[in-house]
């Protein structure tokens, strides 16, 4: 492998990707169909119009490998991208380690996270097809603010129902969401059906992503000028983040090294995605035998102790059935810090990945992530996201294993976010205040009572 000693690896803006990598081009079979809601039966393009424009219909459709970036959409992302490869050698050092660690850092983006990716693309998009509006759920708040942050940049409205425990725990990032002009309610709320009668059944419920999409759905589906926004789950969204792992690719290649291990948080699965998947299809392809980790937390174990089923992506079941790794769509888990692993579902195309065994789950508890945090902040110098403290503490672990077996190899994570803002969550680590929590069996059981049962 290479001894380059470079620490951080940049590319010139003019080496940034112009097109996006489709996954489903190179899987050995085509991914389980998803479903419509009312008749069970293969979703079309019409389905999908209520709520989305066509360009992203047909991304979320297609099986063309590659995808160009319009140019609207480069010009945006050249304001923080390419992001930046860096080899944690302190960390390295720290751990007495022969492994490499990298890290591709998201955090640069406006937003402090890879979430601008596809909201930057989405709003394109719907811009483009005369939407006035889009409207979105989010749980910690990353990707309420990137969507913020692009909708503003665009000249859209938009409206955002968060999470209530993460609006309660992360007032910074509302005010970003309405620093960029964004309209942002604690979900569940008043002003929809699917919130009114969640909080009939429970007032004090800490409120859950299945149930802001619920509601953000059913206003999309209300207001013809307004289309529904997500920022994960979907193939399209995981699409728009391949940009992550396509410049990881260019990068290494500059070091002439290459990944073992390559690690990411998961939650819906886009930032994990977005680095995985290029480097997968070389996997796919036979060229490499690079393994791929994805990160949950032990209190939202969705890959790890979920099935593979068809499952509604919100609590109201007005989104497409789609097969995934699935806690059920009534599950509302504890209020944990990485309020962006709390869903109970997984991205389709990473759940087909687990299930045909080329991606390993594993799941972390909370005390643990936070450990690797403040070491990762001790001696790389970044605080990151809780989400992406996950991230940070399996490499730790991946790297401490290299050093038991005496194997050199290359790890990289997705840094998928800084933690400026969970200062609290710190705050309650160093006092002693957070605690560990997984999920009773016998909840997960009476949820999964509630999966829908198909012809």
């Amino acid at each position: 492998m290479s001894t380059n000693h470079r620490t951080k690896i940049v590319l010139d803006e003019r080496e940034m990707p112009t097109r996006w990598y489709n996954i489903a081009a190179d899987l050995p079979a085509p991914p389980p169909p998803p479903l419509h809601p009312g008749t069970g039966q293969p979703l079309t393009p019409a389905d999908l119009a209520p709520l989305f424009p066509m360009a992203l219909i047909e991304q979320e459709m297609s099986s063309e490998r590659y995808i160009d970036i319009p140019e609207e959409v480069q010009e945006v992302y050249r304001l923080w991208r390419p992001s930046p490869l860096v080899r944690a050698r302190r960390l390295e050092q720290a751990l007495d380690t022969p492994a490499r660690i990298y890290f591709k850092y998201e955090g640069v983006s406006p937003a402090g996270s890879h979430k601008p990716n596809t909201a930057v693309a989405q709003a394109y998009y719907n811009r483009e097809e005369g939407v006035r509006r889009l409207v979105t759920e989010t749980g910690a708040g990353q990707w309420g603010s990137a969507l913020a942050l692009a909708c503003n940049l665009f000249g859209l409205g938009c409206k955002v129902y968060m999470v209530r425990v993460s609006y309660q725990q992360k007032p910074y990032r509302r005010s970003m969401i309405q620093v960029w002009g964004a309209e942002v309610t604690p979900s569940p709320s008043v002003e929809t059906a699917a919130g009114r009668s969640i909080l009939a059944l429970d007032p004090d419920t800490p409120g859950s992503l299945g149930i802001a999409i619920s509601e953000a759905v059913e206003v999309a589906a209300q207001n013809e000028d307004t289309k529904y926004s997500l920022g994960s789950v979907l193939n399209h969204v995981l699409l728009h983040q391949t940009v992550i792992g396509l410049e990881a690719q260019k990068q290494f290649g500059q070091v002439d090294d290459y990944p073992d291990v390559v690690i990411g948080c998961v939650g819906g699965g886009s930032n994990f995605a977005g680095l995985a998947f290029p480097f997968l299809r070389d996997v796919l392809a036979g060229d490499r035998r690079t393994r791929f980790v994805a990160v949950e937390p032990e209190a939202c174990p969705t890959l790890t102790r979920g099935p593979y089923a068809y499952d509604f992506g919100d609590t109201a079941q007005l989104t497409p059935l789609v097969k995934m790794y699935t806690l059920g769509h009534g599950f509302v888990p504890p209020g944990i810090h990485a309020g962006g692993l709390r869903y109970h579902g997984m991205a389709p195309l990473i759940s087909m990945l687990v299930n045909d065994g080329l991606v390993e789950p594993v799941a972390l508890p909370q005390l643990a992530a936070f450990e690797g945090a403040v070491t990762f902040a001790r001696t790389e110098g970044i605080i990151v996201a809780p989400e992406s403290a996950h991230a940070v503490r399996t490499a730790i672990d991946e790297a401490l294993r290299a050093r038991e077996e005496g194997q050199a190899k290359t790890i990289v994570f997705n840094l998928s976010g800084h933690g400026h803002f969970d200062m609290g969550a710190y705050d309650a680590y160093l006092a002693g205040q957070l605690f560990d929590y997984s999920y009773p069996q016998q909840a997960i059981d009476e949820a999964l009572t509630h999966l829908p049962v198909l012809a």
